[in-house]
């Protein structure tokens, strides 16, 4: 069974210097770390019955996430595969499943068309840079995908955009920070608003060229 999974959203209307508690075996997102440890606030393991903390922690349960990479990125995706995994999530893998070379389009675009089609609730893509395969997803009518980089660039791409994948670089960045990325990536909301205009314009794009 996936366990609970608490992130930084969660902590939203806990007070500075408070205490959230958690059931046994609750998965803590690094982003929710940093920021209770900003905002002085205890994470405590409950100890009461299992289901008696569950109702406060946000569950990735049921959350399908689609991954593929090239040869380039196939290490870093059997390791983010296994995060997600920790974390809650349900990995959709659509490949490569060895290091023998591979065209990245071809993964880019069985990634963006699970998550265009709602195979998926987002994906994530890697090769060697991350470039060509958001390149490639990009031209899936739906997908909106980025490249990040770092943790500033993973909450951009939320809030500002509503990426629905996750483009990264194996040889680009390290596993911890690729770990780092996708976990603020994942928790992180679309902040609606004056974005939800521009990324409807998005759409727009998308809906005049496919008539074209």
């Amino acid at each position: 069974m996936p366990r609970n999974v608490l992130t930084a959203i969660d902590l939203e209307n806990v007070a500075d210097g408070g205490e959230f508690a958690v059931a046994p075996g609750t998965l803590v997102t690094p982003l929710a770390r940093d920021e209770a440890a900003r905002r002085k606030i205890t994470i405590r393991v409950a100890d009461a019955a299992p289901n008696s903390a569950s109702g406060a922690v946000h569950s990735a349960h049921g959350r399908v996430v689609a991954i593929g990479a090239d040869h380039g990125g196939f290490e870093l995706k059997a390791q983010l595969t296994g995060f997600l995994r920790d974390w809650g999530y349900q990995p959709l893998d659509l490949g490569t499943h060895s290091a023998e070379p591979v065209d990245y389009p071809d993964i880019a675009e069985a990634v963006a068309n699970a998550v265009a089609r709602g195979g998926a609730w987002r994906g994530v893509i890697i090769d060697a840079a991350g470039i060509g395969s958001s390149i490639a997803a990009n031209k899936v009518p739906g997908a909106r995908a980025a490249l990040c980089y770092d943790r500033a660039t993973a909450r951009n791409s939320r809030e500002h955009n509503d990426a629905n994948i996750l483009s990264l670089g194996a040889r680009m960045i390290s596993v911890e920070a690729a770990r780092e990325i996708l976990a603020v990536w994942l928790e992180t909301a679309f902040g609606g608003g004056r974005h939800q205009r521009r990324v409807d314009k998005i759409r727009a794009i998308e809906e005049r060229h496919r008539k074209a």
